[in-house]
C-alpha cells in the first residue's frame, strides 16, 4: 500500500466534492459537500456529549439505513443547542440537498461545526446549498477540506491506495479539528471515502477499529465536542468482489485504513490551538491495557506536562505526578521516563543526562514522552500537543 501523493477525499474514484463560501464565516469557505456518484455502504461514529448537536441526531436517524450519497457539513456555526429550531434547521439542510442532487433524503448525512447555541442563517446556507452541488467535481477534495476548518490553521486531507482482489483500491479522507479535541467513540469531524465495495456492517467494524487506534488515541485539552462525528462511504467503483467476512481482503483494507487514520490524528495534534509540537505519549508495562490508556491519558492531558514541553522543559516530575494521580498500577522503584528517547529518570529516581543533547531534542516539531510502570506487559499510546500562549488568545476570542 502507499499514501498517493496530495490525495484528498475525491481520491477514490466515483467520489465528488466542492467546498464553498455561503456567507456564515465573513471571510472564508464555509460549506463542504462530499458526492458519490452511486448509493454507498456507509458507517458511522458519533460523540457520546449528551447535548449533542442537532445534526449528530438527525445523522444518526439516517445512518442507520447503512447506505449514504451525501455529506454537508457546514462550519463556523454548531447549531448546537438550538433545540426544535436547530433540529428543523438541520431538517432542511438534508432536504434541500436531497431534492437538488436527486437523492433519497435517507442518504444525506449532515455536520456543523462552529460555535454553541446560535441558529443556522438559513437565508445563507440555503443559496449555498445549491452552489455547492454545482460545484462538486472530481478535483474538489482540498476545497472541501478547507470549507470545514474552525480554528484549523491548515487543511487535513490524504489518500492511500492499496490491492484488494487483485483492483487498486483507494480511501481517501479529511477532517477537521483543533480545539475542544478529546475522543468518546469519535472525535473532530472527519469524513472517510473508499471505492472499495465492502457490506456496511465490516465498514463499520473497520471504522471502529481504525479510532480505536487513532483518533480514540487524541486528545488536545481534553474537551469533548457536542458535535464530533466520524462518516465513511464505500462505494465499490474499484470493482472487487465485495467484503462480506473478515477474510484476507478485509485485513489489508483495515491495515490500509488505519494508517490514514493514524496520519490524520497525528495531524489533529500537531494542529492543536496555538501549537508549537505534536507530543507522542507512551505507556509501557502497565497491568492491563486499559490502565496503559489511562496512565497515558493523565500525562497526555497534563496542563503542566504540556507547558513543560512548550518551555523545553524535561520535567519528569510533572509527568510521574500525572501517573500517580491517574491511580493505575506502578511499581515506584521499577518506572523509567524519558523525553526524546533521552532517558531523565531510573527506577523511579532522576539520573544525569546530556543536558546540550536534550536541549536540542526538545527543539524539534515532533516529541516523544515515555514512561514505563514496570507493572505488567500492556502498552499504549496517545497523541497531544504542547500548550502554549496562542491557545489562551484563541479560545478568549473565539465567540467574540
Amino acid at each position: 500500500m502507499e499514501i498517493i501523493e496530495n490525495g484528498s477525499i475525491t481520491s477514490p474514484r466515483g467520489f465528488s466534492a466542492s467546498g464553498i463560501a455561503c456567507g456564515i464565516k465573513a471571510q472564508a469557505p464555509d460549506l463542504a459537500l462530499v458526492f458519490s456518484e452511486t448509493a454507498a455502504s456507509t458507517a458511522g461514529l458519533f460523540t457520546r456529549n449528551k447535548l449533542c448537536a442537532a445534526p449528530i441526531q438527525l445523522s444518526q436517524q439516517h445512518i442507520v439505513g447503512g447506505i449514504a450519497r451525501a455529506v454537508l457539513i457546514n462550519s463556523g456555526n454548531a447549531n448546537a443547542c438550538t433545540g426544535d429550531r436547530g433540529l428543523q434547521d438541520a431538517r432542511r439542510m438534508a432536504q434541500q440537498l436531497a431534492e437538488i442532487a436527486n437523492i433519497p433524503v435517507e442518504q444525506t448525512l449532515i455536520a456543523s461545526t462552529g460555535v454553541i447555541g446560535h441558529f443556522l442563517p438559513m437565508d445563507k446556507i440555503e443559496p449555498g446549498i445549491e452552489k455547492a452541488v454545482q460545484q462538486l467535481n472530481a478535483k474538489g477534495g482540498l476545497q472541501a477540506a478547507r470549507a470545514i476548518m474552525t480554528t484549523d490553521t491548515r487543511p487535513k486531507s490524504a489518500a492511500i491506495e492499496c490491492t484488494i482482489d487483485g483492483k487498486r483500491c483507494r480511501i481517501g479522507a479529511m477532517a477537521k479539528g483543533s480545539g475542544m479535541i478529546h475522543p468518546r467513540l469519535a472525535t473532530l469531524i472527519a469524513v472517510f471515502t473508499t471505492d472499495c465495495a465492502i457490506e456496511s456492517g465490516l465498514l463499520q467494524q473497520a471504522l471502529r477499529n481504525s479510532a480505536d487506534k487513532s483518533f480514540n488515541t487524541l486528545t488536545v485539552d481534553g474537551e469533548t465536542s457536542t458535535n464530533d462525528c466520524l462518516f465513511f462511504l464505500a462505494n465499490g467503483h474499484c470493482g472487487n468482489e465485495p467484503i462480506k467476512t473478515q477474510n484476507a481482503d478485509f485485513a489489508v483494507f483495515q491495515s490500509a485504513l488505519d494508517k490514514l487514520a493514524v496520519m490524520l490524528a497525528r495531524e489533529t495534534a500537531r494542529d492543536g490551538e496555538g501549537a508549537t509540537k505534536l507530543i507522542t505519549v507512551t505507556i509501557r508495562e502497565a497491568a492491563t491495557a486499559k490502565e496503559a490508556d489511562r496512565a497515558a491519558r493523565a500525562v497526555a492531558n497534563s496542563l503542566l506536562v504540556k507547558t513543560a514541553i512548550f518551555g523545553r522543559d524535561p520535567n519528569w516530575g510533572r509527568v510521574i505526578s500525572a501517573l500517580g494521580a491517574s491511580e493505575v498500577s506502578l511499581e515506584p522503584e521499577k518506572i523509567r521516563i524519558s523525553f526524546a528517547g533521552i532517558s531523565v529518570a531510573v527506577q523511579g529516581r532522576a539520573i544525569d543526562y546530556d543536558t546540550q543533547a536534550m536541549k536540542q531534542a526538545l527543539e524539534e516539531a515532533e516529541i516523544e514522552i515515555e514512561a514505563s510502570l514496570g507493572a505488567g506487559s500492556a502498552d499504549a499510546r496517545v497523541y497531544t500537543c504542547d500548550l502554549s500562549y496562542d491557545y489562551i488568545k484563541i479560545n478568549a476570542d473565539y465567540h467574540t
